[in-house]
């Protein structure tokens, strides 16, 4: 499996990218479930985040270090098609995707879930 695939990876990118300044875990584990439902690869996920110095935990929060956010402008692309959004299923006919600097994209995702995952809302 590359790196662009792997879900580890992707879940690492996606919480080094959080923009809130903590969450609580649930939230967490709420985006991380955009990439993966396996509570093992979840686990994996935050413990890899953590032992890189992405995120900090304590007390069932979540704390992003990296200072880095998702730029709408520059990282959200959307394409028009017939895409499931990733976080609640709904039909989509625009899709909202994540470009990640490293070459990783996750989504689709509609206009709500877009904003619900990168912590605009």
């Amino acid at each position: 499996m590359d790196e662009t695939s792997d879900p580890v990876e992707l879940g690492v990118t996606l919480l080094a990218n959080f923009e809130d300044a903590e969450l609580s875990m649930a939230e967490a584990v709420d985006r991380i479930e955009t990439i993966t439902t396996d509570p093992h690869l979840t686990h994996e996920i935050l413990e890899t985040a953590e032992r890189r110095g992405i995120i900090e935990r304590e007390s069932g929060l979540v704390r992003p270090t990296t200072g880095q956010y998702v730029s709408f402008e520059s990282q959200v692309v959307t394409r028009e098609g017939d895409f499931s959004c990733q976080r609640c299923g709904a039909g989509l006919s625009t899709g909202h995707f994540i470009r990640f600097e490293d070459d990783h994209e996750l989504g689709p995702f509609g206009s709500s879930c877009i904003r619900k995952v990168t912590g605009r809302e």
